[in-house]
């Protein structure tokens, strides 16, 4: 049966859709020796498919994981710049798993992992505005920033909805926040804060979701339960 090039590719663990569609598109797959295009099928049963002139992976038991990730690490399988990536932190799994979604060089906190394309694109999708909670430590804070931060901000021409934020410790200009969004743009908490007046020192993500990071040491991770990833296969869970 004829697929989707990148959703066959998806769900052999290679990558997400997005990230298929990037390597399709650098001309890094083949189907049976000819470069394949952007929304090309495939049969995965009778075709060659081909990555970087070697076979795609079989199919491989689904496997889902949560990370606690340290500052320092980029959230990527590989860094050209030879910084360390939280996939060297999971790689003891067993399996080639990738990042659902990101947290930036600097920040810390719940990251997942899994080799279930399906799995990632939904998460990851803008459409299911799946809610992310943050510890957010700032500098600079005042009652009117605090103020600011629960209004709408506009983003890269995007109006982001308004962020639930609370205050957990106000110690002159320094700060301890919670702040829960519903989209996922590059670097939306940090610049949030900064359209606020308020400079981030430290961000940490405490859930997604329904799923929470919880007593996870730092730069450890473990499988999620049969639980958690039916809940989050709801979209997420609560929204």
């Amino acid at each position: 049966m004829k697929e989707r090039l990148q959703k066959i590719l998806s769900a052999r663990g290679v990558a997400s859709r997005r990230a298929a569609e990037q390597m399709i598109l650098e001309g890094r797959v083949t189907i049976n020796g000819a470069v394949a295009l952007l929304g090309q099928s495939a049969d995965q049963d009778t075709d060659q498919i081909m990555i970087d002139g070697a076979p795609i992976p079989a199919g491989e038991k689904p496997v889902y994981i949560m990370l606690n990730k340290p500052r320092g690490f980029v959230t990527t399988l590989s860094d050209e710049k030879g910084r360390r990536t939280a996939a060297e932190l999971v790689a003891d799994c067993g399996v080639r798993v990738y990042p659902v979604g990101r947290l930036d060089l600097s920040s810390e906190g719940l990251l997942l992992f899994t080799n279930d394309g399906a799995f990632a694109d939904q998460l990851m999708h803008p459409k299911h505005e799946v809610k992310k909670t943050y510890f957010v430590w700032v500098t600079g804070y005042t009652p009117q920033g605090f103020e600011r931060l629960q209004q709408p901000i506009e983003l890269d021409g995007y109006m982001i909805r308004p962020p639930h934020v609370r205050q957990w410790t106000v110690q002159g200009e320094h700060a301890r926040l919670e702040i829960t969004i519903h989209e996922g743009r590059n670097r939306q908490v940090r610049r949030m804060c900064d359209a606020a007046g308020m400079h981030v020192t430290r961000l940490r993500r405490i859930s997604e979701g329904r799923l929470k990071l919880g007593d996870l040491p730092v730069g450890k991770w473990r499988y999620l339960t049969e639980e958690e990833v039916q809940m989050l296969k709801t979209i997420g869970g609560e929204k």
